[in-house]
């Protein structure tokens, strides 16, 4: 129909060696046509030090950036630290109080949810969360991409990782 937007889905996963360590991220969206050919995208980069939080997070990021016009998105991801975020409401609080947690403390990796929070405005999304390391498919499969990246040559520098 003329108008309705398009339903991606997104499946996402972090992965780091130490907390704080060589860390990627992998994403995978996914599109049906109205042929009903489904598209896929891979999307991974692997950074030198990083956390696992910070890769969760820049995988959804990534993600939704690299769509091109508003969509549904359905994003599955194994992260509690991202789903409980809005699930449990603590992006509005933290909002509410500056950035800062109920223990008025700042909010780690403020940079990244800020960036989320861009990523998703013109889209409409659904959260889905899946357990982690339990034969979910795509799940597993964005796993091994942020693993196999957080070992590759050439990783990037995250530059709002805390020192």
């Amino acid at each position: 129909m003329a108008g309705e937007k398009t339903l991606i889905e997104m499946y996402t996963d972090g992965a780091c060696s130490g907390n704080p360590g060589a860390g990627g991220y992998g994403t995978i969206l996914r599109h049906t046509d109205a042929t009903g050919y489904c598209h896929e995208k891979e999307l991974t980069a692997g950074y030198k030090v990083t956390t696992n939080n910070r890769m969760e997070l820049l995988a959804v990021i990534v993600g939704l950036e690299a769509l091109k016009k508003p969509c549904r998105v359905k994003i599955c991801s194994d992260s509690k630290y991202f789903i409980d975020a809005f699930e449990q409401k603590w992006i509005e609080n933290w909002k509410k109080n500056n950035w800062r947690t109920a223990a008025k403390k700042p909010v780690k990796n403020v940079d990244l949810w800020l960036r989320l929070l861009k990523a998703m405005e013109q889209h409409d999304i659904e959260l889905i969360w899946v357990k982690g390391h339990n034969g979910h498919e795509f799940n597993e499969r964005c796993d091994r991409l942020a693993v196999s990246s957080s070992k590759s040559e050439n990783l990037l520098i995250d530059d709002g990782v805390d020192a």
